[in-house]
């Protein structure tokens, strides 16, 4: 389960130490843009030792890379994939060949490691309007991308437009991201919402990217973390809805009926599969029905 991701700047040992008692699904470990030139060697250090011997008490681990074209890309898998982290976060991903590019020399360093091929997996980070029309052809691009993440920050700089609370500037990139990535069959992951003080705004900000179907959101901020995880857990009435709908579905199917109602609405097909799912989830984040 990643419902929230939680950046933490490589060059940060303090938060790199205590990062898994912060709530988060999913650490990410920053070498990209936290990390100035000059510490990038030894970002990439404490993030290589990080992985090694700190117990991560069951978080899933994501390390950002720095971008295919810069000096420091292949130094940082070489380091880091050897670690066996959960995925490799790309930056700036704005076409299928950046991620075929990523993904070739990722299986180098598997194959050199003794690794089973494809055991990290790919998660493009995309925060161009290039990358943005191309999101359907990056997230189809090879099988060892799982999800794609929006990066609005860089995204609304491409754009040439200001960044706001409200979101309006980078709407379309959010739904072209979340069709690409459910006809791919992959996740999807909301940018941050970039002020930590607001906490009504990231309430509203998370809600809004569960509406539209995204699977989790990152965050700068552990100060985010719990509202992220709330918003995108399924609620008890939403699974108590779930078991109804499925005992519905039992109860007709043992009486031979074809058409299933339920609180006067029509039990179709989506409703079931919706219902799978919330349960499903509630199954994996230990909800239990009392």
């Amino acid at each position: 389960m990643r419902r929230s991701m939680l950046f933490l700047p490589g060059n940060t040992p303090n938060m790199l130490i205590n990062g898994s008692h912060l709530g988060s699904d999913a650490l990410i470990f920053d070498l990209e843009d936290a990390v100035s030139p000059a510490e990038k060697d030894s970002a990439r250090i404490l993030v290589r030792n990080t992985l090694k011997y700190m117990d991560l008490v069951g978080c899933e681990t994501i390390v950002r890379i720095n971008s295919i074209d810069t000096d420091y890309w292949k130094k940082d898998l070489d380091a880091i994939i050897p670690q066996k982290p959960n995925l490799i976060m790309l930056p700036k991903t704005n076409f299928a060949q950046d991620a075929k590019t990523a993904d070739e020399y990722i299986t180098e360093v598997e194959q050199r490691c003794g690794m089973e091929v494809g055991t990290v997996k790919l998660m493009p980070l995309i925060e161009t309007a290039l990358g943005v029309e191309n999101s359907f052809a990056i997230a189809t691009s090879c099988k060892r991308v799982a999800a794609i993440f929006l990066g609005a920050e860089d995204l609304t700089a491409d754009l040439r437009c200001k960044r706001t609370k409200g979101g309006a500037e980078i709407n379309y990139a959010r739904t072209r991201l979340v069709m690409a990535a459910r006809a791919a069959n992959i996740d999807v992951y909301d940018t941050p919402f970039t002020d930590v003080n607001d906490d009504e705004g990231i309430r509203i900000d998370a809600e809004y990217a569960k509406a539209l179907g995204f699977t989790g959101k990152a965050s700068i901020s552990p100060r985010h973390v719990d509202v992220i995880n709330e918003v995108f857990s399924p609620t008890m009435q939403e699974i108590d809805y779930a078991y109804e709908v499925m005992e519905a579905i039992r109860i007709a199917k043992e009486q031979g009926r074809g058409v299933i109602s339920l609180r006067n609405k029509m039990i179709d097909a989506p409703i079931v599969a919706r219902a799978e799912q919330t349960i499903a989830m509630a199954r994996e984040l230990g909800i239990r029905r009392d």
